[in-house]
């Protein structure tokens, strides 16, 4: 049984179709029943033993670093890397480099999960030299996402940005949820912008890495909509309260 302590949350989005709420509050920073959905995600990892988190910011940094500080109010570490450009979701890791383990949770910062992350672990240790794992869902509308193709064993063998012209095999839709190894961050250009999905994880595969897809039904939910924020309170009106 693996244990991964650290988590990197990329938070540095504008949440242009957020405003005019993101006029003025980051979209992570956006009350979910009360609370940020940034400070949702720390503590639904500290349930399976994360105590560390590297947040990047840029849009409005200082409404989430005078929220968390150092993080020691929530028992846990927070260190931040405020981007003076947007380097994509991806692009800060490397700036994180010196202090990340050898495997870490990666998330995007306006995702609301429900992920058992103890079980997602568990898979990832099951798999035959991993450089990371994403939790991905089997659906037939593929529009609003990326996809991606799974081989044998649930390997990626390739991910397909939207927006799609046509479907593709054994297509799974991407949610966003990660298990990287510290060695993905050669496939990342040093200071230049990067995604996952569309960048590095294509770039690993192609080096001949293996990248896993994990499939799992519990609830996760991004927002970049008024409609999906809603959405997002009232299922865990329903569920957690």
């Amino acid at each position: 049984m693996i244990k991964i302590k650290q988590a990197v949350i990329a938070a540095g989005g504008f949440g242009t179709r957020l405003r005019p709420y993101t006029d003025t509050i980051p979209k992570p920073m956006l009350p979910v029943l009360g609370k940020p959905v940034l400070a949702w995600s720390v503590e639904h990892f500290k349930k399976y033993g994360v105590t560390e988190f590297f947040v990047a910011l840029h849009y409005l940094p200082q409404v989430v670093t005078d929220y968390f500080g150092d993080g020691s109010r929530l028992g846990v570490a927070m260190h931040y890397f405020i981007e003076k450009e947007p380097l994509g979701e991806a692009g800060s890791l490397r700036h994180f480099e010196p202090l990340l383990d050898k495997l870490f949770y990666y998330i995007y910062g306006d995702m609301l999960t429900l992920v058992d992350y103890g079980k997602m672990a568990a898979a990832y240790a099951g798999k035959d030299g991993p450089i990371g794992m994403e939790r991905v869902e089997r659906q037939d509308d593929h529009a609003d996402a990326d996809v991606a193709e799974l081989g044998p064993e649930g390997r990626f063998v390739a991910v397909h940005a939207k927006p799609h012209l046509r479907k593709y095999p054994n297509a799974y839709r991407t949610r966003g949820s990660f298990i990287l190894d510290k060695r993905i961050l050669a496939y990342i250009s040093a200071g230049g912008q990067a995604t996952l999905n569309r960048q590095v994880i294509p770039a690993a595969i192609a080096a001949g890495e293996n990248f896993y897809a994990y499939e799992c039904d519990e609830y996760s939910k991004a927002f970049d909509t008024v409609e999906k924020w809603r959405e997002v309170e009232e299922y865990l009106k329903k569920h957690t309260l």
